[in-house]
């Protein structure tokens, strides 16, 4: 029982130092003049709008920025859990 704590325990410690390395990461997307960045965990921390677009044009930009930021912190997600040794117990 003990030992199922202790590995809850250090499960927690790695997720807690994961979220706070994907903090300072920073994915940046730009179209048409609108400009999205994300932090590693998926937080909006910048977003520069295009006044000179539409409110379609504007909305269609924001959204393709927001999905390829999106994925890419995924993809960076992903590649850091790897490099800490990935989650022990999933695989």
């Amino acid at each position: 029982m003990f030992n199922k704590l202790k590995q809850f325990k250090d499960l927690r410690s790695q997720a807690k130092t994961m979220q706070s390395a994907l903090a300072q990461e920073s994915i940046t997307e730009e179209k048409n003049g609108v400009k999205l960045t994300l932090n590693g965990n998926m937080e909006i921390t910048e977003l520069i709008l295009n006044p000179n677009l539409n409110i379609d044009n504007q909305a269609a930009a924001l959204k393709s920025c927001f999905n390829d930021a999106l994925k890419r912190t995924q993809r960076l997600m992903a590649k850091k859990l790897q490099d800490m040794g990935g989650l022990p117990g999933l695989s």
